[in-house]
């Protein structure tokens, strides 16, 4: 991993003391507005990123750690916003989080935020495309990074870590199929993201869309419409599953044998749904705490993460499907 630049490598660029770089830093009105553009100039042709709170910080004892996360509106996302942040907490660090939002400029702004304000580290759910702005920044920075849930295209110096998706779209098409399932659909998630094909096993009909119930309400919609033979559905989230629980139950057609519907994320409204939802259940609990165990140990003990690892998953299984 690339050294991050310091304000010695700055003053030696810019041809000024290392002093004079930390007025122009802390914009002392003093310093000669040509000495400034020198100075910034300087910072920009390196990469040199101000941290604002090093200092303090290091004068607290305290670290901060930046979460960056696609969708936090996602039950899903939140739950291990939670667990990752608690688990930090008690080892004394601060957590910073941003949602972008599937928008790959706003992340890129996100993570120069977290470096200029002097993270230890960073973990971050990348959007897809467009993500180059936001790794090259963090590798610039030289702070440790993990990718969790998503793996951007090119980031493989990266660590990642994800639940096993693919072994539990098998458990999903395998549940369906033993329970006399014949003809399966895939609901959501978008055409080429791995995370997608991922949890795919094997439909007949693939119905791709947003990760949302309200592209779940509309589907059923499209199924009873366009694919009445389709009787069992394999959705990319519990979001997506509870919109077309909640579509077709407004069709007046009934979820649950003849129609069985599974979820994937096990968040907690599922288990709380009329009928309840089958999920696949990812312990994403646990996988925030182990989360930050990992990145923790590599700040703490220089021990980097694998370059890979898949956590275990299993099939929670409800009235959606069971009746």
């Amino acid at each position: 991993m690339a050294r991050r630049p310091t304000i010695h490598d700055v003053a030696r660029e810019a041809g000024v003391s290392k002093s004079t770089v930390s007025l122009v830093l802390q914009m002392d009105p003093a310093v000669r507005v040509a000495t400034r553009d020198q100075v910034r100039g300087a910072m920009a042709r390196i990469g040199y990123v101000y941290n604002r709170n090093a200092a303090s910080l290091r004068k607290a004892k305290v670290g901060m750690i930046g979460l960056i996360l696609n969708d936090l509106r996602n039950p899903f996302f939140a739950e291990f916003a939670a667990s990752l942040q608690m688990a930090l907490s008690e080892r004394g660090y601060a957590t910073v989080i941003g949602n972008t939002d599937e928008d790959a400029a706003l992340q890129a702004q996100v993570a120069a935020s977290m470096i200029g304000h002097g993270v230890s580290g960073v973990v971050i759910s990348p959007v897809h495309g467009g993500e180059d702005a936001t790794f090259d920044a963090l590798v610039q920075a030289g702070i440790p990074v993990v990718q969790v849930l998503r793996k951007a295209a090119g980031a493989a110096r990266f660590p990642f870590a994800a639940p096993d998706f693919a072994a539990g779209g098998r458990l999903a098409a395998d549940h369906l199929r033993m329970m006399g399932v014949r003809r399966m659909a895939f609901v959501g998630g978008l055409p080429g993201w791995p995370v997608t094909e991922e949890r795919m096993a094997g439909p007949q009909l693939v119905l791709p869309g947003k990760p949302t119930r309200a592209f779940g309400c509309e589907m059923a919609a499209v199924l009873a419409r366009d694919h009445p033979g389709v009787d069992g559905v394999i959705c990319f989230n519990d979001l997506v599953a509870l919109g077309v629980m909640a579509g077709s139950q407004a069709l007046g057609r009934p979820v649950g044998p003849g129609f069985a519907v599974v979820g994937f994320d096990d968040i907690e409204e599922a288990g709380q749904a009329h009928p309840g939802l089958t999920s696949v259940a990812c312990d994403i609990a646990g996988f925030g705490r182990a989360t930050a165990a990992a990145l923790l140990g590599w700040l703490e003990q220089g021990v980097r993460p694998a370059a890979e690892v898949r956590t275990a998953v299993r099939l929670v299984a409800r009235a959606s499907t069971r009746g």
